[in-house]
């Protein structure tokens, strides 16, 4: 693919900047998504990237926590705990749309509130995942006094599929994952309740990183959305419409109290 941009920077800096990307995929579906954007930010600003895949969510958290990746894609609530630990300065995000859960049941379940679901099981693809557990629970807790067993199933898809088949009464997952089910997955199912809307997940630094180096990456990210190609590569983060983000995009989620229910 040739250069977004009509004038490549000749690279004066030698050094390398390492990039941690959530692992919401697995390592091969990161490294395709995130590769070609390496590539542009390169050209664009004489820096190497090096991406480092983690195998999982909890090595993810564990490398940030510890200030392995100069650069860092998390999701909000990962934010808060980077900068507490290292103090991870948020520079862009989307801003296209929020992030939210949904809790779903089966249509003919007879479940029509969230009352009904006290003393339930509902299914969730992992503890930690922000939008499909950690926002419902607290949600369900917090906001709703309503008491459940939860069951961690590991993905979105057997979320559904579980709620399907009587195995749980409800599950938490996001409208996208909801979307890509089959038909009679997805027709058998109902939304019975989303939770509040989120700031989407940022591209944040390491404070240790120039002003300077984080200016231009962000830069670079503001510039691919002022193109088609540019804005078909960020949407394969997804990133619909690529803004400036701020730490004060992400201090509403302290009130939902997250790290009651954050399993290290």
């Amino acid at each position: 693919m040739s250069s977004l941009f009509l004038i490549p920077v000749q690279a004066e800096n030698k050094h390398t900047y390492t990039i941690g990307v959530v692992p919401q995929f697995e390592i091969r579906h990161i490294r395709r998504i995130w590769n070609p954007i390496i590539k542009e930010i390169e050209k664009n600003t004489g820096y190497k990237i090096k991406l480092i895949g983690s195998p999982t969510i909890p090595d993810f958290e564990n490398e940030f926590n510890a200030g392995k990746f100069d650069f860092a894609y998390m999701n909000p609530y990962h934010l808060l705990l980077a900068q507490d630990s290292q103090g991870y300065i948020p520079l862009v995000r989307d801003h296209d749309k929020k992030l939210y859960g949904i809790l779903v049941v089966r249509q003919d379940s007879g479940i029509n509130s969230i009352k009904d679901l006290h003393g339930k099981k509902i299914g969730f693809p992992a503890p930690n995942a922000l939008g499909a557990s950690l926002l419902i629970r607290a949600n369900l807790v917090n906001d709703y006094n309503i008491k459940f067993k939860p069951i961690y199933v590991k993905t979105h898809s057997s979320v559904y599929l579980n709620v399907v088949v009587n195995q749980t009464a409800a599950g938490g997952g996001v409208q996208k994952t909801l979307n890509q089910q089959r038909i009679n997955i997805k027709g058998a199912l109902k939304v019975l309740h989303r939770t509040p809307e989120v700031a989407p997940h940022p591209l944040a630094a390491h404070p240790r990183v120039p002003v300077e180096v984080r200016d231009k990456i962000k830069n670079t990210f503001l510039l691919l959305g002022k193109n088609e190609i540019g804005r078909a590569l960020l949407a394969k983060i997804p990133i619909k419409k690529v803004g400036e983000a701020n730490v004060t995009d992400y201090s509403p989620l302290k009130k939902f109290n997250l790290e009651k229910f954050h399993v290290k």
